[in-house]
């Protein structure tokens, strides 16, 4: 019998969803003061400072980030890829393209997020995962797909949105090998990154700063959709691995568009309609998923928010309450057994044939 798995990282992978997408329209009910580049900026901005603010509150003052020296390649990179390089090549990619077609071309991101993550990083997928995605993008592609899809001739326009996407699928992975540390850290990084380098191209071609209140508004829907979305997202990521977190998060575009519907009185259609049913098909099959086999850990040493279960059994030379969860440096021992479980961060081994 099929069951739902509900788990935490599935919640968190849906609210960050939520989040993302519900900025979309509240973000367009500010648009006609911003450039568009100049909106992504004060978005991810707005995200960056919010998140580093309830760092500074939660840490009772500025705190070392704690990652291990390993781990800040990823990190760099993440922010390399998705922050600078990304945001750059579709801003050119924009000049040379139309608003149909790029939001078409967008959806490439959670394809190319799955392919670099089973094939290059390695991470599991039955043929059922697969199928799931498959259903969540082409729903993405009916949702964004215009009444009148005239195109030009151009292949400069959409192959430099389409190695946008290809970097920001690099980010989505990179990050995935973070995502055992603090996720306020990594989000904020990011979005303080991401902010500064896109207004600052906004700045170079013209865009002029808008007043307070409508740059404060801007911030605060960074801040909700892009921010704290982004830390659901790295805990999901923690918690599924990158290719089924990367399904349940383009699920953004039809909450955005549902959100809009429903408080904005947007017009409905009958692709909206057909992208709902194969979206929840595919979740349907992503949520139903059982994965379950007999698996070797081997060793592993890193850090990350823990209670004391079956994959944490160590020593602690400080105290420590064993009802609450604690972070610290841990060793785990080489383990071998069987349970239901997703490719988390601890469970990133090789498959078999043979099993699903």
């Amino acid at each position: 019998m099929l069951r739902l798995h509900l788990s935490s990282p599935v919640l968190c992978a849906f609210a960050a969803a939520i989040l993302f997408g519900a900025s979309t329209p509240f973000a367009k009910q500010i648009i006609g003061h911003f450039s568009p580049i100049l909106l992504a900026g004060i978005l991810y901005l707005g995200s960056g400072i919010g998140l580093m603010i309830i760092r500074f509150i939660r840490d009772k003052g500025w705190k070392s980030s704690k990652l291990l020296y390993n781990e800040w390649p990823w990190l760099l990179s993440a922010v390399g890829f998705g922050g600078i390089l990304g945001p750059i090549l579709l801003m050119f990619g924009l000049l040379h393209t139309d608003a149909a077609t790029t939001s078409l071309l967008l959806n490439l991101e959670a394809v190319l997020t799955a392919i670099l993550a089973w094939y290059l990083f390695k991470e599991n997928a039955d043929k059922r995962i697969m199928l799931g995605m498959c259903l969540i993008v082409v729903g993405g592609i009916l949702l964004a797909w215009p009444n009148k899809y005239l195109i030009e001739y151009s292949w400069r326009g959409p192959l430099l949105i389409a190695v946008a996407c290809l970097c920001w699928a690099f980010d989505n992975n990179f990050t995935r090998m973070v995502s055992g540390s603090d996720p306020l850290l990594i989000a904020g990084i990011k979005g303080l990154v991401a902010g500064l380098i896109n207004i600052s191209i906004a700045l170079f071609f013209g865009a002029t700063i808008p007043p307070l209140p409508i740059l404060f508004s801007g911030l605060t829907i960074g801040f909700i959709g892009y921010g704290i979305s982004l830390v659901l997202f790295i805990l999901a990521l923690r918690g599924l691995g990158t290719a089924r977190t990367g399904a349940y998060f383009s699920t953004a575009p039809f909450i955005g568009a549902a959100i809009a519907i429903l408080f904005f009185q947007a017009p409905t259609s009958i692709l909206f309609w057909m992208a709902s049913i194969l979206m929840g098909i595919g979740v349907y099959l992503h949520l139903t998923e059982r994965h379950e086999h007999q698996h070797t850990h081997e060793p592993l040493f890193h850090e990350h928010y823990h209670y004391h279960d079956e994959h944490h059994q160590h020593e602690h030379d400080f105290p420590w309450d064993a009802s609450k969860p604690h972070s610290h440096p841990h060793q785990h021992q080489a383990i071998t057994h069987s349970h239901p479980h997703y490719p988390d961060i601890h469970h990133h081994h090789k498959h078999t044939k043979n099993k699903e």
